[in-house]
């Protein structure tokens, strides 16, 4: 999902395999998630995507003076909290300390990759490929971005 204030940001739903960076979206007071390849389209994650940084993910500074806040993860997960709330940001990472963070509160030009899409995404991959819409080409690309992750 993209968070309530990029509802005027063009957007593209997230892909296993995906390539992303935080940013600062233009005429927003919100941070998100860009294709490393094209910075001006946010990429909309769903609920239970799983998340793989290059390095531990670190947060703005509260006040804006103080040096970033470094979270010790490189791993997370999306999640929206808040959700009775419509006026407030939604999006945010779960880290496996459960430590939640907003979205929104990333240092900018983090990468990130997509590693998996939540269970209800697959499911619907493999019906698609069963009706012939798909191959077996995400699959790889987690395959590839595990095994990098854990040759460092």
């Amino acid at each position: 999902m993209c968070d309530y204030s990029l509802h005027h940001v063009a957007s593209r739903p997230a892909k296993v395999g995906d390539k992303l960076v935080t940013t600062k979206f233009v005429n927003t007071p919100t941070g998100g998630f860009a294709a490393v390849d094209n910075p001006n389209v946010a990429v909309c994650l769903r609920p239970g995507t799983e998340l793989a940084f290059e390095h531990d993910v670190e947060c703005e500074p509260m006040l804006g003076i103080l040096p970033s806040r470094k979270i010790g993860h490189r791993l997370a997960r999306f999640r929206q909290i808040n959700v009775e709330q419509p006026c407030v940001h939604h999006d945010a990472l779960e880290f496996p300390d459960g430590k939640i963070v907003l979205v929104t509160r990333l240092r900018e030009g983090q990468q990130a990759a997509v590693l998996q899409m939540p269970a209800a995404i697959r499911g619907e991959r493999v019906a698609a490929a069963a009706s012939g819409g798909g191959g077996g080409g995400g699959e790889r690309a987690l395959e590839t971005a595990l095994e990098r992750l854990l040759s460092r």
